[in-house]
């Protein structure tokens, strides 16, 4: 059975991540790209992510998190191995990444999550 909040504030569902994170430009730019491409072209293109959380919440919280250049690797690669032939499953975002993954080195971002590293 449902209960409301216990202060009565209305509850708001999103798709897409809801931690705090720094509101820099480039981490704005990214996750407003992302948003506008939910709310544009996801439809179209249908519900087919073999993941969760899907490719496009995968990278709006990619970028939050690890800022607009990282995240968006991160979420290049993750649309890569949802490809045919790759990998399915739950994937979530790491919440920090270890000290191999610099931002001159972006190919280091394919094997984050891959099964079979």
């Amino acid at each position: 059975m449902y209960e409301p909040p216990a202060d009565n504030s209305p509850r708001k569902y999103s798709r897409n991540w809801q931690g705090k994170w720094p509101k820099t430009p480039g981490r704005l730019l990214g996750t407003g790209l992302i948003r506008l491409y939910q709310l544009t072209l996801s439809g179209f293109i249908g519900n087919s992510c073999r993941h969760i959380p899907t490719c496009s919440e995968y990278t709006y919280e990619s970028v939050a998190r690890h800022g607009l250049w990282t995240g968006t690797w991160m979420g290049i690669f993750r649309f890569v191995r949802c490809g045919p032939g790759g990998t399915h499953g739950l994937d979530p975002v790491p919440t920090a990444l270890d000290s191999r993954f610099v931002w001159y080195m972006p190919w280091r971002y394919w094997r984050l999550h891959h099964p079979r590293s």
